[in-house]
């Protein structure tokens, strides 16, 4: 059972004062978590804690495996959490007749929102308005989102055409001069970030030992094979190896990098695209999203997100350090001029921009528009029988995670597949922790029936449920126990200082960039100001 006690070291300095030095004290501390790591042979060891790393990691470890999921950053701290926030069938590939495919899509969109995560993630309607000399007409795109609906089994309603004027009603930010009509259709969005927390910990509690802020500076080899990682702690700088029968390089961008440690000979075998995305704050109520088509190939999106406004994205080839990928002003220009086809001018003014991030699409390698290229996953095997993984999308990284599964008892020496027999009887629609419907824990949230607080608020308790689900409930008894932790870290934010407690003692958090980025909506929101780093900074520095 999760307990609390308070720091014997509270009292030193004003921040520990006021929040009186109250920490959790289920997890394990770094010390130990290494000392898990180095103390026994490994049956796989994931490198790259990004969705597909965690996502096998997790599948790993319920299916009996001794698994060490390792990430040179944090958790999502790349790509996983630079995303558009979607889950999706992917409307633009019944363009190139992948009709298997959307349906496949459609069919994980569905188990995530409604049995798997859907205190994570949520419906959203979409509107793709079709304007006087659009790439698309109105039949076109009214056949489109029919189809697309109905391989969903019209569980998002039926795709149709709808009347400017009303769509208006929904989006009054929707430009209308020219607008012909409008086409409806359903998907889901979700928190990357948050989502991917809550796969790492259930990864975590199925029995893999994770650790991040783990850099790997070597490979280890017996008789020639891969059979382990050289990992410098960037915390406190410790050096510590990891054994293991079979190792996977799930890095993302960085699968090259990791793939020349095996062998300085490997040849290229992925490129990067370049997708950046502008948060702003919004001038009215949105009750659906934008998706305007650019070209035949791309949509540009306008997504009410978090209480903000989420647009992009872009779609530029990248052949830099993966480390320094970054918006630049031309990304920032792009996004606001796609975006003007079908917003307003008065919501895209530059002062209401509250963040830029940009993320790195890794897509097989050869020739081509990346824009067209196809969003697939690729495993491949090293000289040294490392395994790589590259490339995926986060609305399948739950079928990412079995197909890796299958690939390495198909692919590896060692004897994986008579391990992974308990896969088979796995539940189909495993849940991720917190599993609850978020309206209703945010209703006991604000009821005596949930935590002792008076004064919570409804748009944290709502904010707190659609987070972290039932766990929430772990959250507001840190606040009700400890007024001071019930305060809110910036009047323009739901969030309350009991989720920094929490985020360091429970998620892993090591940075003020992994608070305020990954475990809050903070930083996103424009609110990552000095005087916030510097407290959450000292409270990580009472763990």
């Amino acid at each position: 059972m999760t307990t609390l006690q308070r720091d014997p070291l509270a009292g030193t300095d004003p921040t520990a004062d006021r929040f009186g030095g109250v920490r959790f004290t289920e997890r394990r501390t770094r010390a130990e978590q290494r000392e898990e790591l180095t103390g026994a042979t490994f049956d796989l060891l994931v490198i790259g804690g990004g969705i597909v790393g965690i996502s096998t990691a997790w599948h790993a470890a319920q299916s009996g495996l001794r698994v060490a999921l390792l990430d040179a950053g944090d958790f999502a701290g790349a790509t996983s959490s630079a995303s558009s926030k979607l889950l999706h069938g992917g409307l633009r590939y019944l363009q190139t007749g992948a009709v298997r495919l959307v349906a496949e899509n459609h069919f994980e969109r569905r188990a995530l929102t409604r049995q798997v995560a859907p205190h994570l993630s949520r419906p959203l309607t979409f509107y793709l308005p079709i304007y006087k000399g659009g790439p698309h007409g109105a039949a076109k795109l009214g056949a489109g989102v029919f189809a697309y609906s109905a391989l969903s089994g019209f569980g998002d309603g039926v795709g149709h055409l709808l009347n400017p004027a009303k769509a208006r009603t929904a989006v009054p930010e929707l430009r209308t001069e020219g607008l012909k009509a409008v086409a409806v259709y359903g998907d889901s969005q979700m928190n990357d970030a948050r989502m991917a927390l809550m796969t790492v910990r259930a990864a975590a509690e199925s029995g893999a030992a994770v650790l991040n802020h783990a850099q790997v500076t070597g490979l280890r080899f017996t008789r020639g094979r891969v059979s382990g990682a050289d990992v410098r702690d960037l915390v406190d700088g410790d050096e510590f190896g990891v054994n293991a029968h079979v190792v996977l390089n799930a890095t993302g961008p960085w699968v090259d990098h990791l793939r020349r440690m095996e062998d300085t000979g490997s040849d290229p075998s992925i490129r990067l695209s370049k997708g950046a995305h502008l948060v702003l704050k919004r001038t009215s109520h949105w009750k659906a999203a934008l998706a305007t088509p650019i070209d035949r190939y791309r949509i540009t999106f306008a997504l009410p997100w978090e209480g903000m406004l989420l647009l992009g994205t872009t779609d530029e080839p990248y052949e830099g350090d993966p480390g320094e990928v970054s918006p630049n002003r031309k990304d920032i220009a792009q996004i606001l001029d796609e975006a003007g086809v079908s917003v307003r001018s008065a919501q895209l003014r530059p002062d209401l921009i509250t963040y830029a991030f940009a993320g790195l699409r890794v897509l097989p390698g050869g020739p081509g528009d990346t824009a067209k290229a196809k969003r697939e996953t690729v495993v491949s095997e090293g000289r040294g029988g490392m395994l790589s993984v590259a490339g995926g999308k986060w609305t399948t990284f739950r079928h990412i995670g079995r197909t890796v599964m299958r690939k390495l008892a198909d692919l590896t020496g060692y004897a994986l597949g008579a391990e992974m027999e308990p896969m088979a009887n796995l539940p189909r629609h495993l849940p991720l922790p917190g599993i609850a419907n978020p309206h209703a824990v945010a209703h006991r949230l604000l009821s005596d029936g949930g935590a002792p607080i008076a004064d919570l608020g409804e748009d944290t308790a709502r904010h707190l449920a659609t987070h972290y689900g039932s766990i929430a409930f772990d959250v507001a008894r840190l606040a009700g126990e400890h007024p001071e932790l019930a305060e809110r870290v910036h009047p323009d934010a739901p969030e309350i200082w009991a989720q920094v407690v929490y985020a360091r003692d429970m998620e892993w958090a090591q940075t003020p960039e992994d608070v305020l980025r990954r475990r809050t909506t903070l930083k996103i929101r424009g609110l990552d100001t000095p005087e916030i780093r510097a407290q959450v900074q000292a409270l990580l520095d009472r763990r």
